[in-house]
């Protein structure tokens, strides 16, 4: 399956984890992510062009490889919103009893060689390589986003970070793991349980929207950002802005319409146990 990219699918391999099926899956993620969001005070999310910083808070401690030399707003924006995703799952996960493991987020442009994945050309854009536990964001996909896309600001940007995230908290659930083993034991579903992951991840984008919402880090405007660009990377806009038919048998990540419908949902209630992708319609 795909490693959770906006851009083209390439196959990534999927960590071992227990088995059980889908039933397992849906448990692994409402029990362990049964727990409430941290409240708190916050900065502003807008970029200070003057200073080059984010509003009048701090940036948050992640962890960032390969930060280019020249775009200290770029580097400093991602940092941040790492930093505030990160804060957010490690108290969800430490209120649910569990340990949240912070990945590595590398940026890259043009391609990248990852630890366990593989190379990556540009064309794959954003994505998370379950093997190595990190993240990989291509730079010029945030120029494509507002330019190609229509999907413009700093909330949307901040929603792809979130979603990339969001395959990393699946990661270390086992939610990839048995998707996976599903997926090599009946290649028929393959699709239709990528895109329920890609689904999922989307919801848990929204709950960190959530938190952040509540940690007055949002400004007006903010959510339509992160719905617009959910829906700017659906397949079926996809489909038709390169001019081919829609064909939703091929779909691997949801329409736009189920993109900015599974945000929307996490974002609304702020709780992962109303990210059950595996259940019902979508």
């Amino acid at each position: 399956m795909g490693g959770g990219g906006f851009g083209g699918g390439m196959p990534f391999p999927m960590g071992k984890a227990g088995g059980g099926g889908l039933g397992l899956i849906v448990m692994v993620v409402v029990y362990l992510l049964i727990g409430g969001l941290p409240g708190g005070g916050g900065g502003g999310f807008g970029i200070d062009p003057g200073t080059g910083g984010l509003g009048a808070a701090p940036p948050a401690s992640s962890a960032i490889e390969n930060a280019p030399a020249d775009d200290d707003e770029q580097e400093a924006f991602i940092r941040f919103v790492t930093g505030e995703i990160d804060k957010t799952w490690r108290r969800i996960f430490a209120e649910s009893g569990q340990t949240y493991e912070v990945p590595t987020t590398v940026l890259y442009e043009r391609g990248v060689q990852t630890g366990g994945c593989g190379s990556a050309p540009s064309s794959v854009g954003p994505f998370y390589c379950p093997a190595d536990k990190k993240i990989y964001i291509d730079l010029s996909f945030f120029r494509d986003l507002s330019e190609r896309y229509g999907a413009p600001g700093d909330f949307a940007r901040a929603y792809v970070i979130a979603h990339e995230v969001g395959h990393h908290v699946q990661n270390l659930l086992g939610v990839s793991g048995d998707v996976n083993r599903q997926q090599q034991e009946d290649p028929e579903s393959a699709n239709e349980l990528s895109v329920r992951v890609e689904l999922q991840a989307d919801c848990l984008a929204g709950v960190w929207g959530h938190a952040a919402y509540q940690d007055e880090l949002l400004q007006s405007g903010d959510l339509e950002e992160g719905l617009a660009a959910a829906a700017a990377v659906g397949d079926d806009r996809l489909q038709e802005q390169a001019g081919r038919r829609i064909d939703r048998e091929s779909w691997t990540h949801g329409s736009s319409e189920q993109r900015s419908k599974w945000f929307q949902k996490g974002f609304d209630g702020g709780n992962p146990s109303a990210c059950d992708t595996f259940a019902g319609d979508l």
